[in-house]
């Protein structure tokens, strides 16, 4: 598997496969599995999708070294603040069956409560990744649906920036300056629902003659866009067939051209998220909108 380095060296691979909304047990489990099965290495999870111990139970399943795998999770919303990332870690190193995490994030930059100090709120929960950083148990730490302002508040006033921001990322979403912002400062993009315009560019002709250049999949060409721009697309199915397909992506690139068209294209059905204004907290026992 090809890797992305992050600014502290450590590896991560190019494509991921995600879990959110993966909560039948069964479908969960045996997911995880044939995902590391047909060739992904790199999982990423989170505590709000409330499947973390069925995560942990594929991962021991596929019987694939924990060496070999590189695990994401994600801070849930209501457990922003120091002492509470301190417990939200250890719960979720104990679901997954692991001591240590290769990413750990902040899901969200500004949770219920605190509109008015998100930057101290990131702040002070910052602070105790940076110490888990330290003690190794997280190998490397960043965030999630940060924009500029949040991102600066960290680079500015922490010790360790961050080495992750992982973002909505496809054609008709892309938030260019943020991008440019990230790459700067050595932050890597990682790209969440990168299929998510699929059933309305597959309409499209200059897509479909796009992917009749590439004899690739409409799913194959908008994760090789996210990755020729540089980011790491996150894959999300059940389906093995549709895995096998997803992680066959690395053996092609678009043209300028065809970078230049997707990133020029646009949706009234697609805008950027909101992540100015509060997000409220994340249950354990409910599916929660996407990331």
């Amino acid at each position: 598997m090809d890797t992305y380095t992050l600014s502290n060296g450590v590896r991560i691979p190019v494509i991921g496969y995600g879990t959110w909304q993966n909560d039948d047990p069964a479908e969960c489990v045996q997911g995880v599995v044939d995902a590391l099965n047909t060739g992904f290495t790199h999982i990423d999870c989170a505590r709000a999708y409330a499947n973390e111990s069925l995560v942990g139970q594929g991962i021991r399943e596929s019987k694939v070294p924990r060496e070999k795998l590189f695990i994401t999770g994600k801070l849930r919303n209501s457990a922003h603040g120091y002492e509470n990332v301190k417990k939200e870690v250890q719960a979720t190193l104990k679901d997954l069956g692991t001591d240590y995490l290769d990413l750990f994030l902040i899901h969200w930059p500004v949770v219920e409560g605190h509109k008015d100090d998100w930057n101290k709120d990131n702040l002070d929960t910052w602070r105790a990744f940076e110490e888990l950083y330290d003690e190794g148990k997280l190998k490397a730490i960043g965030v999630s649906n940060f924009s500029i302002p949040h991102l600066r508040n960290l680079i500015d006033n922490a010790r360790i920036k961050p080495m992750v921001n992982q973002i909505l990322i496809h054609p008709g979403v892309l938030l260019h300056e943020d991008t440019i912002f990230c790459r700067e400062h050595g932050i890597l993009l990682e790209g969440y629902s990168p299929l998510a315009p699929l059933k309305v560019l597959s309409k499209d002709e200059a897509f479909r003659k796009i992917c009749e250049n590439h004899r690739k999949s409409a799913a194959q060409i908008l994760l090789r866009f996210v990755i020729d721009n540089g980011a790491l697309p996150l894959t999300k199915t059940v389906h093995r067939s549709r895995m096998e397909e997803n992680i066959d992506v690395l053996d092609f690139s678009l043209s300028p051209e065809e970078m230049a068209y997707l990133n020029s294209w646009s949706h009234p059905d697609f805008t950027p998220r909101d992540n100015m204004n509060e997000r409220a907290p994340q249950k354990l026992d409910e599916v929660i909108d996407s990331h």
